[in-house]
């Protein structure tokens, strides 16, 4: 299980490192093009929302030594979700596709 670091105060999130791997993908790719955008997830204590914008330092620390196989197609909807007017939610990643 990783951890997405938020903000200067460090909040934390679990999100387990394959996600955690799209998700980093993601969220530069968004931020490389300044594009922030809305970030909402579920957890063992609610669901959560945050505005990802570059102002705001972030930190992905993954659990696991090796680095996941990332999903092309997963990252395309992640992708397209987080372009979306509700923001980034996280859908099932489709099986059998492409891997980088």
């Amino acid at each position: 299980m990783g951890l997405l670091v938020y903000g200067s105060q460090g909040r934390t999130f679990d999100i387990e490192d394959r996600l955690l791997a799209h998700l980093r993908v993601v969220f530069m790719n968004k931020l490389r093009r300044n594009e922030p955008f809305m970030f909402h997830r579920s957890s063992d204590s609610g669901m959560f929302s945050v505005w990802v914008h570059p102002a705001v330092p972030m930190m992905f620390q993954f659990s696991g030594s090796r680095p996941p196989t990332i999903n092309r197609n997963w990252v395309e909807t992640l992708m397209i979700e987080a372009g979306g007017a509700n923001g980034l939610r996280v859908v099932p990643e489709p099986a059998g596709a492409p891997e980088a």
